[in-house]
């Protein structure tokens, strides 16, 4: 607060005040009771300040705040911070690992697998999972990019072939077989949507685990021959989409924690995982992905978060697994899903996780 001043006339006339000679300056601290304006006896009421409302608002906005004269509060439409967490969803009809999830965690699809090999195909609605119509081919360890409504299913291993070639379109409702790969593979990365796929690594013929870094495209129609990821993997996992893709972990054959992006022409190195692994699941985008579960070499249940540039990690899941599902597209790293897998000495599990981000969320708050 200012100095007080003073302005007063010191002559009185008969007809009002002289002002020519009047006083003015500032009043000396001794003339007020208490100099700092500490020494106040009363304020207005709380309320007096903000909007008078008889109930909350239906719709309000962040920072708003208002006095509720029923509750004789003031209230404020604050953000709360939440923690990250997963979640139990429900389970799968069937059991399996080595199966492909796709979809987001409210809308996914999952297929294939071993309890043995089966093409088994289930939905997810955010609570259950549906039985569907399964794969033509029977198969593991496959991939599969796309949505819970249209996506596409490729590689994998089955009965008689190593690793197969086979590739399969998915419209919501069944499986068409649709042209093959040129390198049969499994135990590889798919990302992107059914008519923009990438297949990535993976083990390749003639051995069981022969490792690879081939590449191929997929534009709806045929796959051909796209470029070749720096370093020769599989047992890996990829998310995010044909021009802005991510790949990382895997066998190299020792375990890696390495990412590369994709912008659609060339890889580039990114950030390294916090733990090195083979043998898990993502779901999400290149900026904001997820990773959980594998082999480090153990069994893990811990789960990592990446934000375009580097990756973080975050709370653990509740089963430790490896070979599992995750998502693909419409997903992001902050509503991920893992399911299905093997546990730590058998068997293979029927157990869904949803994952949920930290975030800061609105809500009303009595304040006062």
């Amino acid at each position: 607060m200012g100095a007080r001043t003073r302005g007063i006339a010191n002559n009185i006339l008969s007809d009002g005040l002289d002002a020519t000679d009047g006083l003015s300056g500032a009043l000396s601290s001794s003339n007020i009771t208490n100099a700092s304006v500490t020494n106040v006896t009363s304020t207005p009421s709380i309320g007096g300040g903000f909007e008078k409302v008889a109930s909350d608002p239906p719709s309000p906005t962040e920072g708003d705040i208002w006095y509720n004269t029923t509750s004789n509060t003031v209230k404020g439409y604050v953000l709360s911070p939440t923690a990250a967490a997963w979640a139990t969803g429900g389970n799968l009809n069937t059991a399996r690992w080595g199966l492909a999830g796709g979809g987001s965690q409210t809308s996914a699809i999952v297929t294939g697998g071993e309890t043995p090999r089966t093409g088994a195909t289930e939905l997810y609605d955010g609570t259950s999972w549906t039985e569907v119509n399964d794969l033509n081919t029977v198969r593991n360890q496959l991939a599969l990019a796309g949505s819970q409504t249209s996506s596409i299913a490729f590689g994998g291993e089955n009965p008689g072939t190593t690793n197969n070639v086979e590739t399969e379109e998915w419209d919501g409702t069944s499986w068409t077989e649709v042209n093959d790969m040129a390198t049969g593979r499994r135990e590889h990365a798919g990302l992107g949507t059914q008519t923009a796929a990438l297949a990535v690594a993976g083990f390749t013929p003639p051995g069981v685990s022969t490792y690879n870094s081939a590449v191929e495209s997929w534009d709806g129609t045929n796959w051909t021959s796209g470029t070749a990821i720096p370093t020769t993997t599989g047992q890996i996992s990829g998310i995010g989409t044909s021009t802005a893709g991510l790949v990382m972990g895997g066998l190299t054959p020792s375990l890696t924690g390495n990412s590369f992006e994709w912008d659609g022409s060339s890889w580039t190195a990114g950030g390294t995982m916090n733990t090195a692994r083979a043998n898990f699941c993502g779901s999400g985008i290149q900026t904001n992905g997820l990773v959980a579960g594998g082999t480090t070499p153990a069994y893990t249940n811990a789960a990592e978060l990446y934000d375009g540039s580097s990756w973080t990690s975050t709370v653990n899941m509740s089963t430790t697994r490896v070979d599992q599902a995750g998502l693909s597209e419409g997903s992001t790293g902050d509503a991920g899903l893992v399911a299905g897998g093997y546990l730590n000495g058998g068997p293979s599990t029927a157990a869904t996780e949803e994952f949920t981000g930290a975030a800061n969320v609105a809500q009303v708050k009595t304040l006062g």
